[in-house]
């Protein structure tokens, strides 16, 4: 163990956390009884069912509107659109929504810049 300092893992993970962190600020991500996970060009949007789910991400805004069996209708830039799981991508003001997942809880989305 020669040779390491004390604390340089506890400020390595301080940093990584700072990163994250700023890497989200700067996405703009915001949520309301909804998650996000984005990367570059992309987000998976994980809205509650059955609260007044909305988000905002890669400068648009997201909403839950209505939620039947495998179908869903969601808000997104804008618009609204009906998806169903395991439909091809609708665009979407210049993104690709794909509907990834319903639960009785939740519902998940895909938003990609095209």
């Amino acid at each position: 163990m020669a040779g390491r300092h004390p604390g340089r893992g506890g400020r390595w993970a301080a940093g990584f956390a700072a990163l994250a962190l700023g890497a989200a600020l700067l996405a703009g991500c915001s949520s309301e009884g909804a998650s996000t996970d984005c990367g570059l060009d992309a987000c998976t949007v994980t809205f509650n069912r059955g609260v007044d789910a909305r988000a905002s991400f890669l400068g648009i805004d997201a909403r839950l509107i209505n939620a039947e069996g495998d179908r869903v209708t969601v808000e997104v830039a804008g618009e609204q659109v009906t998806l169903t799981v395991g439909e091809q991508a609708t665009e979407v003001g210049g993104f690709a929504v794909t509907l990834e997942r319903v639960t009785e809880s939740e519902v998940a989305i895909e938003v990609a810049r095209q």
